[in-house]
């Protein structure tokens, strides 16, 4: 176990020890992964008491995770054990995280993603131009889908740029 697994499975016990005494039952600990690729820092997976985390992002933000991105994920275990199906980011994870925990309940992280970004192809309309990921310029390519524009509505054209 490296050090930094040692610190998040740390934090896991002391969240799940928190909520175990706000909630008067016993939570278990959930598995950390940290093969999760991509944008996303990280994930829950409810249903296997499993949370994943981005290797890159925790690798150059570990307070960042510890701090924040761990906490999400544990309120998202915890959520899901109490309150059953709800909305991903509603009032229960929101309880969760402030009342639980005592975090401020963000949403999305503010991360540098540059080192995870993949390929973005230009898409545009009469109004605005799009990165569109190379997951979303594939699916158009395929004809699977078409993305218009949030302003105006129109169907966004590739235009034959790879931006990155």
């Amino acid at each position: 176990m490296t050090p930094i697994q040692y610190q998040l499975l740390r934090k896991a016990t002391a969240l799940i020890k928190v909520a175990n005494a706000h909630f008067e039952r016993q939570f278990s600990i959930p598995t950390i992964e940290t093969d999760m690729r991509g944008k996303a820092a990280g994930k829950a997976f409810l249903q296997l008491n499993t949370i994943k985390l981005n290797r890159v992002l925790l690798a150059e933000n570990q307070q960042e995770f510890i701090e924040h991105v761990l906490p999400h994920e544990v309120a998202h275990l915890i959520t899901h054990q109490v309150f059953g199906r709800v909305r991903p980011h509603g009032k229960e994870w929101q309880y969760v995280m402030s009342k639980v925990f005592g975090i401020k309940p963000d949403r999305t992280h503010s991360m540098d993603v540059s080192s995870v970004q993949g390929k973005t192809f230009e898409y545009q309309c009469p109004c605005r131009q799009y990165p569109l990921s190379i997951r979303r310029h594939n699916k158009v390519l395929r004809g699977e889908t078409h993305y218009s524009c949030r302003n105006c509505g129109n169907e966004l054209k590739f235009t034959g740029k790879q931006l990155s």
